[in-house]
């Protein structure tokens, strides 16, 4: 396949604008291969389409900042539809699937799906499930599975709920600190798992602001970090009180679960997704968040070590360029778009996108009908 290799400078920023500045030492790993460490004055600013940074919580005093190297992309060839199916999955040892637009629209199953998972499955795939989907936890997302007939292990299931929870464990977040929410039930059900502390969720989507004159907004100091995921109970107390917390918190972390522009409810239509509640918050706040979900590497770096899975023989296949298939380029494996969801045919060869995975296909069911093709 034919490429061409491209420098980018990565880019990061550190906000200025905290009433109460902290100082966090951090270490972060860009790219596959390159490393790099640096310290910044308040909490981290990680583009979403950065690969994942990993930070130890530290609240020295140190504010020397070392500029980051320059990174090297590869801008890939146009991508190829899927013709040999059998070549694909024998290239592999895994396959991670997103969930909405490829396992289902809303509540509903695309066709085909039971057969093609069996196929795999019967020729010793490892099967893994990650979504961008907070609202519900690992355990939940089990039964729906089950719900929809699919039998698959909640260790096989991995969303930004479960994400968020993980990487606030991976970086030793203490316990006596405070986790405010915005965000549904599948991030505090994951929080708890963990042991943290939390506030906020659905018990704060009724909660109202009397704007009397010199009224005064309290919030918990001991608040610590603010994830935020999709909310159907977004409202203004929320985007209030996160902002005060990231503001005025000294070292407080700002989490988002996804930066998607727009989710499936339904099978009718998209609807706005996660990333319209990071926005507000993001907009509030003039700080970018840290991204646990797709396209960051984090997930796919923990379920790699978790199941000692080399990222060479992992197929990603999703139906979003900019978190599924971007998700598995930043983490070195194979791509494969499917066209059941989100991506249309024409925004994939639109000059436009940048984006190209390896191969695009209509829906995973084709893995049955190519395979009974080719020769």
């Amino acid at each position: 396949m034919l490429s061409r290799t491209t420098a980018i400078a990565a880019s990061l920023s550190v906000s200025t604008g905290s009433t109460n500045p902290s100082k966090l030492n951090y270490s972060r790993s860009l790219g596959l291969n390159n490393n790099l460490s640096y310290t910044a004055s308040n909490p981290v600013i990680v583009s979403s389409n950065s690969n994942f940074a990993s930070f130890a919580w530290n609240t020295s005093n140190n504010s020397n900042y070392t500029k980051p190297r320059m990174e090297r992309f590869t801008t890939r060839a146009s991508a190829q539809p899927l013709t040999n199916a059998d070549e694909l999955i024998d290239s592999v040892q895994t396959f991670i699937f997103d969930c909405d637009g490829v396992i289902w629209k809303g509540d509903k199953l695309i066709d085909g799906v039971p057969e093609t998972l069996d196929l795999l499955r019967s020729k010793g795939k490892r099967l893994v499930f990650v979504t961008n989907n907070s609202t519900k936890s690992r355990k939940q997302y089990g039964k729906k599975f089950e719900t929809l007939g699919l039998k698959v292990n909640e260790e096989e299931i991995f969303a930004s709920s479960f994400a968020a929870a993980a990487y606030l464990k991976s970086i030793n977040f203490p316990k006596d600190k405070k986790v405010y929410v915005i965000g549904e039930e599948g991030i505090l059900k994951e929080l708890e798992l963990a042991g943290y502390q939390y506030l906020g969720g659905p018990e704060d989507g009724g909660k109202k602001i009397d704007l009397k004159p010199g009224f005064l907004m309290e919030h918990d100091e001991n608040v610590g970090a603010v994830v935020v995921g999709f909310d159907r109970n977004f409202n203004y107390y929320k985007i209030q009180y996160g902002t005060l917390c990231i503001r005025e918190n000294p070292g407080c972390l700002f989490i988002a679960t996804n930066r998607d522009a727009v989710t499936h409810l339904t099978d009718a239509q998209e609807w706005a997704g996660g990333g319209s509640m990071v926005g507000a918050i993001r907009g509030s706040t003039q700080r970018e968040p840290l991204v646990v979900g797709k396209p960051s590497t984090f997930m796919m770096d923990y379920l790699a070590n978790e199941f000692g899975i080399l990222k060479s023989q992992i197929c990603m296949v999703g139906d979003r360029l900019d978190t599924d298939i971007l998700f598995g380029q930043n983490g070195g494996c194979k791509t494969l778009l499917v066209l059941s969801g989100v991506t249309t045919l024409s925004v994939l060869q639109s000059p436009n996108n940048s984006i190209q995975p390896d191969f695009y296909t209509n829906k995973i069911s084709d893995f049955l009908s190519l395979k009974a093709t080719t020769v």
